[in-house]
Parts: structure tokens; C-alpha cells; sequence
């Protein structure tokens, strides 16, 4: 069975990385990576592979960045001679970006079956470009791979068939778990002078709407300023964001080479990092700041108290059964939260329902189950 996994931003590769590791130990499947190049810097792209052990592409588009239609564009253009040539049997897309809205678009126009891992997520919020990528890439899909159970529910609302839904956990976990023993031994601490026990927090940001308009990121940058005098804060900068950064904001730049004690207080810039120096600052962090919805899973598997600088989120269960908290962009209150939230003593739940490590073995499962016998493939027959 042919097995064709695409994957194009950094989000995707920590989702596929479990899934190519259990396709490989099954000799009934024949995995195929497509890397469309939406990523496609060392530290966005190639560092990722490295971390999270994932074997080089089988095919590399090298789309590249552009508007959201353009580079949507590029990936079905170069994507569909790649499936007329390989012919799989499905096509596995993960995640929320143009490279998985792309892919599948290319695959279902010429019959190829569509499986969607990390399906019905919704954040009801259709100016985040991502939200518009979830229900069309979920209304195409003929297999649906749900993370939580409110993924479940909104499918259904959507008039998807049942039979079409599968509650398997979260690939991002098995990820996090796998890699467990390597992040622990990060020396990421001594690269940045970050003495044992010492409070810290992490901070991403890369949404367009907060870090696209200047005076709304300089707002949120200030803000978070304010707080940092009490705590310092690490950003590691997102490729597009570092030109937009304020000028002038006492943003302190350092190298992650440096090895000189942390600074006492304020933001602290550093380069984008690989997954496992990442998820090491995560599992230590007093706190953690974000307009991710990757970061949000994995704080709350980590027990890390996180707050989301959205006015929504498609992972409710991190709200429910996590530690996150969605607290929007108002300058007052991110600074109130903060103060809050560090005064609090830090609770510990357990991991969601199926949280276990084991949701790539469950989707491999169901993809041999009904690609093979062929229910998949009857769905766009």
C-alpha cells in the first residue's frame, strides 16, 4: 500500500514525524514524503528533520513563501504531476497550513482518497486564514482523524459522515513523548545561562493579525515588556517576524551561543530553534505565551501554565483538561493575567483522553483497515 504524507511547515513536520516512523515498521506499507517547501530555511525546515529523526524527503517542491493563494497555487501545481506519477493509495495531510489545504485539493481532483490527521478543530473564526484551510481540507477528506472530542462534534455539525470519523489522540504527543529522552538532555540551559531554577518564560509569536499591523504589535510588545521586568521573557523570533519587530522597544538580541548569565528582566530575542532545545525551554518555563495552537497542546502535556494571546481557540480541550488560558490581545489585561497567573501555584492535570503516545499507531491501523479494503478509495470512486 502506498502511502503518500505531505507535509510543508514546521507545525507539520513534529505531526508526521510519529507517522512515518510506524508506517516504516510495517512491511504492508510503502510511505512516501512529499515536503511541499513552505518551510524551507535550516531552521524552519532542516533542523526539524534532524531533531525529530525523520528520514529526507522522498520529493522536495520547494514552493516556497508568497500570499496565501500563491503559494497555495505553487504547491497544487507542482504537487500534481508528483501524484499522477506515484499513484498512492491515499494521501495523508496534517494539520492547518496552505500546504495541507493544497495537497489535498490536488489529490481529491484526480481521485486519489484523502486522509486528514488532526481534523475538526475549529476555532469559529473564519479571518484566521487557517480556519478556512480546516473546513475545506475536513469537507474534501474521506478519512478524518480527530485529536479531542470536540473535533468529533463539530465534524458532525458539518454534515460529515460518521463513518468517516476516527478519535485517535494527538500525533504532536507521540512526538513530544518519543523525543522525551533527547530534550531532556538539551543543553540549550547552558547555552543561554539559564541557571537551574531559574523563572523564566517563553514567549511565540507569529500570527498575522498580531504581529502584522505595527501598532497592534507594538501594543502587545509593550505589554508584554511591562510583565517582563518581573520575569524575562525568551522569544525566539519567527523568520517573518524579526522586520517587524518595534524599533527601539529594548528588546535585548542574543546569540544562543552566548553561555553569559540570563538577564534579569525584559524580552530576550533569540534565533528560531529546533524542536528539541524548544520543547526543552517549554518543559522548565514558569510560564508560557503564545498564539500557537502546537504550543498550546504541548503545554499542556508538559503541565506548563500557558496563556494564548488569541480571542479564540480551536483546541478547547487545552482550556478544559490543560493548562492553557485564551486571554486576547488587550494590552491591560495581558498584563493583569500575567500577574496573575505567577501568583497562582502551578497546577498539574493529567493528559486528555487518548493523549497517550500511541495515536500514529492508531491512524496507521485504520488507514491499512479501509484503504485496503478499499472503503477509502470507494468514498471518491
Amino acid at each position: 500500500m502506498r502511502v503518500l504524507t505531505v507535509a510543508g511547515a514546521r507545525p507539520n513536520f513534529v505531526k508526521i514525524a510519529p507517522l512515518m516512523k510506524e508506517m516504516r515498521r510495517r512491511s504492508s506499507i510503502t510511505p512516501i514524503l512529499i515536503h511541499t517547501g513552505q518551510h524551507y530555511d535550516r531552521a524552519m525546515s532542516d533542523q526539524f528533520f534532524a531533531d525529530l529523526e525523520i528520514a529526507p524527503p522522498d520529493v522536495n517542491l520547494g514552493a516556497g513563501s508568497g500570499s496565501h493563494a500563491g503559494q497555495t497555487a505553487q504547491v497544487m501545481l507542482r504537487i500534481e504531476p508528483v501524484l499522477e506519477k506515484l499513484r498512492p493509495d491515499v494521501v495523508v495531510v496534517v494539520g492547518d497550513v496552505n500546504s495541507t489545504l493544497a495537497a489535498s485539493l490536488a489529490a481529491v481532483k484526480l481521485g486519489f482518497p484523502v486522509a486528514h490527521v488532526e481534523a475538526g478543530l475549529r476555532s469559529f473564526d473564519r479571518s484566521m486564514p487557517e480556519e478556512i484551510n480546516r473546513i475545506v481540507t475536513d469537507s474534501i477528506s474521506d478519512l478524518l482523524f480527530v485529536t479531542e472530542e470536540s473535533g468529533r462534534r463539530n465534524l458532525l455539525r458539518e454534515g460529515i459522515d460518521p463513518w468517516k470519523i476516527h478519535f485517535v489522540g494527538n500525533v504532536m504527543i507521540d512526538a513530544l513523548e518519543a523525543a522525551r529522552p533527547r530534550w531532556e538532555r538539551s543543553d540549550v540551559f547552558e547555552r543561554l545561562g539559564i541557571a537551574e531554577g531559574r523563572a523564566y518564560a517563553l514567549l511565540t509569536l507569529h500570527r498575522p493579525s498580531n504581529v502584522d499591523d505595527g501598532k497592534t504589535f507594538a501594543a502587545i510588545t509593550a505589554a508584554l515588556q511591562k510583565a517582563a521586568r518581573r520575569l524575562p521573557m525568551l522569544l525566539p523570533v519567527h523568520p517573518r517576524v524579526r522586520p517587524r519587530l518595534p524599533k527601539g522597544e529594548g528588546l535585548l538580541w542574543r546569540d544562543a551561543e552566548a553561555g553569559s548569565p540570563l538577564p534579569e528582566a525584559g524580552i530576550i530575542c533569540v534565533d528560531p530553534m529546533g524542536y528539541l532545545d524548544f520543547v526543552a525551554l517549554m518543559s522548565r518555563a514558569r510560564l508560557v505565551l503564545t498564539d500557537s495552537g502546537g504550543v498550546q497542546e504541548e503545554s499542556t502535556m508538559l503541565g506548563v501554565p500557558c496563556l494564548t494571546l488569541r480571542e479564540s481557540t480551536e483546541r478547547p480541550i487545552t482550556t478544559t483538561h490543560g493548562t492553557n488560558r485564551v486571554i486576547g490581545t488587550s494590552p491591560a489585561r495581558i498584563v493583569d493575567e500575567i500577574f496573575t497567573t505567577l501568583s497562582r501555584p502551578i497546577h498539574r492535570p493529567g493528559p486528555p483522553p487518548l493523549w497517550d503516545g500511541r495515536a500514529a499507531e492508531r491512524v496507521v491501523k485504520i488507514l491499512e483497515d479501509q484503504v485496503r479494503s478499499g472503503e477509502a478509495r470507494a468514498a471518491v470512486a
